[in-house]
């Protein structure tokens, strides 16, 4: 638990102040890419991509360091308090826009979704991605999460 915490606060200093270049890929490799169910292959071929798999699966100190980290990166300031929804959408309903299996959640945080997700693999890396991911499990939807629906009747 204590080499978690020492992790995560690196992290958190590293990501606060440091700016690193760029780093060039060559031409001819292939750009990162994430197989999970969702995706659609043309022709019925995938391209060439990593089986993501969360190393802290049910892991309660992860999910608890990843629920400081939620705080510490502001991800309350847009998802609310306990990931319950705000600006951005719940986090805690048990519904995903962009899927809610590691893999996928991982992909959002890690990469960024349109409209509004930064980015954060860049700052966290992957171990801190997955200590989110973790927590954001752990979270416990309600049997009946409120909708509204914008739609007059």
């Amino acid at each position: 638990m204590r080499h978690l915490l020492v992790s995560v606060s690196l992290a958190l200093l590293v990501g606060c102040g440091a700016r690193t270049a760029p780093t060039s890929q060559a031409s001819d490799s292939a750009p990162p890419a994430i197989r999970y169910e969702a995706h659609l292959a043309a022709g019925g071929e995938l391209p060439k991509g990593a089986d993501l798999t969360n190393p802290a699966t049910g892991d309660a100190a992860h999910a608890q360091a990843g629920g400081a980290l939620f705080t510490a990166m502001n991800c309350d300031g847009c998802h609310g308090g306990g990931g319950a929804g705000w600006v951005g959408p719940s986090l805690a309903d048990g519904r995903w826009r962009y899927g809610g299996s590691d893999a996928e959640l991982f992909a959002s945080i890690y990469y960024g979704r349109p409209k509004g997700m930064p980015a954060f693999g860049g700052k966290l890396g992957t171990e801190g991605v997955w200590t989110l991911v973790t927590y954001l499990k752990s979270l416990t939807p309600k049997a009946d999460p409120a909708t509204e629906s914008w739609a007059t009747p």
